[in-house]
């Protein structure tokens, strides 16, 4: 892909190959390559580059502030692996447009060009509108650079103030070892199954070093002398699978029987080119204990792959909190551990493979992994206004540009498409996917969730304590913790401790249902209805946190101030803006203060403008806001989600709310509230079932 610089007061033009992927009556996917061109909002597609500016496109498409980027990770279509992204019409999602790229860093770079058009067009659009000169200034301040999703790329790694959760203790082959940092009343003492990590430079783009970390095909014996062979047990979503792998004898101690492991792999690209794969273990019915191995048991571990020296080199961090399953009165713990560190010896392997190639390590992906699919064609309706128009089967259905051939075979389940017409085989079909789909194969070694059907009141669901002390309940937490933007960041770049809140943290509702939840403040009975009812001056910013599946939890968090909106002319901007404005500016910065790797590494210390990553739903009242935030609605934070869930009674999550300041007139920023939950339990969430 190039992105080619155009006139500072016009759009940049991204162009590029990339592959239109649709379903046919049977619900078979198969892609259409396509030439690219985004510019000034307008999305073009042609059958060949364009040979002059002029040349008509084949379909074309508006890319204003109604339209939405999701990422749905790697498919397998065609025999050929590609990363998926999905544009929708926020006002129809049935107008939608699902592209691939042939690299992760390719989708990421289209994702963000789509994502900025749309937030610059909308501040564009409003800019025309405004008439007082100030307001004209005010908007030509902004730096078009903060409008992305990811705040900026010159933002400090992590937005919260923090001590180091590692230890280093070691170092061998080259790398650095580390130990996870316990409390005081630990006395330094190793647990019976510590986490450890090494970490190392490789020689190698953050890109191929994370395909060859993904790959479980025969290439990898050339780095990963542990591993004898694994397959993909089953295909979660783009970012999730199920995979299994079974360990050599060779490098094992004498005596000991080989290991397996059956892992839930999540994976994620971050915005600065940083790559994170986690692992932990569970149960699945379709891969029961293998004969002649013991099944090791990963608690927590992965790696993250961050870019280094403009890309051409690595810091990659292996983590591994392991329990290799020893009779303890044979084994001592010592032996377990130091398993545990010749395995994380891997980098050192992977470190050297890339140093032996001549040019960047190409990764091979074995057929297990994947299965092929086969071309077909579909006669969708076509259009040019909409996104679907540029779904353009019916003009090229006996036309695609020629591709080499391919000799990997990769076998991913299939993920269905909207079809306006299908035939009814093709229903009995779809209807026995979904069945099998919603019948999910594995369970997490967690804990599994009780029922319970209890009284409540919205906004007094879940207790306050700020002792810090009883287990799942809520309080505020310190907001100098977290770094927000600074009255010269449009200067300097640089963020500050943040000195309090606009508004306090008053309630908390943690309840749970067979459907989503919202505008629990709008609820007779909620305490904002109270406040309401009392013709007082307060008004409450409401956060409702859902997160979907068979059983659907909802976290509410009520945030409340006794001042006048007006004085607090960003805020007032956010409550009676429309949805567009707001998607662009709500800010989350998360923290886990307590808990394992690999949950911290999900969810990270990074603000995000989670309007632009997840949909929102605004439900305004007289003296309310209430922003539903829909986890569901991306596959990336449907993983972290449902990892975090996993190991939610044993977290202190903190979280600080803010809305994005892009002018001078707006900065410096300011948190609007803060929470800290302390060891949140599912069981314990209030059922809301009728």
């Amino acid at each position: 892909m190039e992105v080619v610089p155009v006139e500072q007061e016009k759009e940049e033009v991204v162009e590029g190959w990339l592959y239109v992927v649709r379903s046919n009556r049977i619900g078979l996917q198969y892609s259409s390559k396509r030439y690219f061109l985004l510019q000034d909002h307008n999305l073009k597609s042609f059958k060949s580059v364009p040979t002059s500016n002029d040349q008509d496109p084949l379909r074309s498409a508006i890319i204003d502030s109604c339209i939405r980027v999701t990422d749905n990770g790697r498919e397998n279509v065609n025999r050929r692996v590609l990363f998926i992204f999905t544009l929708f019409n926020t006002s129809n999602h049935s107008d939608q447009l699902k592209l691939g790229a042939s690299s992760p860093e390719e989708a990421a770079k289209w994702i963000h060009s789509f994502q900025g058009a749309a937030i610059v067009n909308y501040i564009k659009l409003h800019a025309f509108r405004l008439t007082d000169s100030r307001r004209v200034q005010q908007c030509r301040s902004i730096d078009w650079t903060l409008c992305s999703t990811s705040a900026t790329h010159t933002d400090p790694v992590n937005d919260v103030i923090a001590p180091s959760s590692w230890t280093i203790f070691g170092c061998q082959n080259g790398l650095r070892l580390f130990k996870e940092t316990k409390d005081r009343d630990s006395h330094g003492k190793w647990d019976d199954h510590p986490a450890i990590m090494a970490v190392g430079v490789v020689d190698g783009a953050s890109e191929s070093i994370f395909q060859t970390l993904m790959s479980l095909g025969p290439t990898r014996s050339e780095w990963d002398f542990c591993f004898h062979k694994g397959s993909v047990v089953e295909h979660l979503d783009g970012h999730t699978d199920i995979i299994h792998k079974q360990l050599y004898r060779d490098w094992l101690p004498w005596g000991m029987k080989r290991r397996d492991l059956l892992l839930r792999r999540y994976w994620r690209r971050e915005d600065d080119g940083t790559y994170v794969i986690l692992y932990h273990s569970v149960f699945h019915k379709k891969c029961p204990l293998q004969k002649g191995y013991v099944r090791a048991c990963l608690k927590s571990g992965g790696y993250v792959i961050s870019p280094l020296n403009q890309g051409k080199r690595s810091v990659v961090k292996h983590m591994l909190a392991i329990d290799w399953k020893f009779w303890r009165s044979y084994i001592k713990t010592s032996a377990a551990r130091s398993i545990t560190i010749r395995m994380l010896g891997r980098i050192a392997a992977l470190r050297e493979l890339f140093k032996a190639k001549l040019g960047p390590c190409a990764p091979e992906f074995s057929s297990g992994e994947l299965t092929c699919l086969g071309d077909e064609a579909d006669n969708a309706p076509s259009g040019r206004a909409s996104l679907g128009g540029l779904n353009d089967s019916a003009a090229d259905e006996f036309f695609d540009v020629p591709e080499p051939s391919d000799s990997e075979c990769w076998s991913y389940d299939l993920q269905d498409m909207r079809q306006p017409k299908i035939s009814t085989a093709a229903v009995f079909v779809r209807k026995l996917h979904d069945l099998a789909v919603q019948k999910r194969g594995y369970v997490d070694l967690q804990d599994l969730v009780r029922e319970d059907n209890l009284s409540y009141c919205y906004g007094t669901t879940l207790p306050k304590d700020q002792t810090y002390t009883m287990l799942s309940s809520w309080a505020m937490t310190d907001p100098s913790t977290f770094l927000i933007r600074g009255k010269n960041y449009l200067q300097d770049q640089k963020k500050i401790k943040a000195r309090g809140t606009l508004m306090e943290m008053v309630a908390a509702d943690w309840v749970k249902s067979d459907k989503r939840e919202d505008d629990l403040a709008g609820r007779p009975g909620s305490i904002v209805q109270k406040y309401a009812a009392q013709g007082g001056p307060e008004f409450f910013l409401i956060i409702n946190i859902q997160v979907p599946g068979s059983t659907t939890y909802s976290l509410a968090l009520y945030f409340m101030m006794n001042t006048p909106l007006e004085d607090s002319p960003l805020l007032q901007s956010f409550v009676n803006g429309d949805d567009a404005f707001r998607n662009s500016r709500f800010k989350l910065i998360p923290y886990i203060s307590k808990g394992s790797w690999i949950v911290k590494q999900s969810v990270g210390k990074k603000a995000c403008l989670i309007g632009q990553a997840l949909e929102m739903n605004y439900f305004r009242g007289k003296n309310y806001l209430e922003l539903g935030v829909d986890i569901g609605s991306s596959t990336v934070a449907r993983g972290v989600v449902s990892l975090v869930l996993g190991y939610l009674s044993n977290l202190v999550i903190e979280m600080a709310f803010l809305v994005q300041a892009n002018t001078e007139e707006e900065l410096p920023e300011y948190l609007l509230g803060t929470c800290r939950l302390n060891h949140l339990d599912a069981s314990k969430a209030v059922s809301l079932k009728q």
